[in-house]
């Protein structure tokens, strides 16, 4: 099985920045996409941004210049560099992961980080 272990949320001032990181641990042959969700209060949960083993991306269009995901292979570990908050940005943020675990392709979840962005 595989393990996220998220970290870097906390409390910031609108415009200030926060770096997310997500490790992956266990048993696994490869991890394929990493990407980010987040869920506001009384909101369905969103994809934030996405990088595939290759690093190619894609973002939420709101997000778009202010953040940037980025990963190490090495290491498996996805970071979400978010720069410009706002108050909007307010969620608990979710690092998910899919992994070919033999002999099959599955999808995994971090615990979740907070981020507070206040005004």
């Amino acid at each position: 099985q595989v393990q996220l272990v998220e970290s870097g949320g906390g409390l910031v001032q609108a415009g200030g920045s926060l770096r997310l990181s997500c490790a992956a641990s266990g048993r696994f042959f490869s991890i394929n996409t990493m990407a980010w969700y987040r869920r506001a209060p009384g909101k369905q949960r969103e994809l934030v941004a996405a990088i595939t083993s290759g690093d190619s991306t894609n973002y939420l269009d709101s997000v778009k210049g202010r953040f940037t995901i980025s990963r190490d292979n090495a290491n498996n570990t996805v970071y979400l560099q978010m720069n410009g908050l706002k108050p909007e940005d307010t969620a608990v943020y979710y690092c998910h992961a899919v992994a070919l675990v033999q002999p099959t392709l599955a999808g995994y979840w971090g615990q979740g980080t907070r981020v507070t962005v206040s005004s």
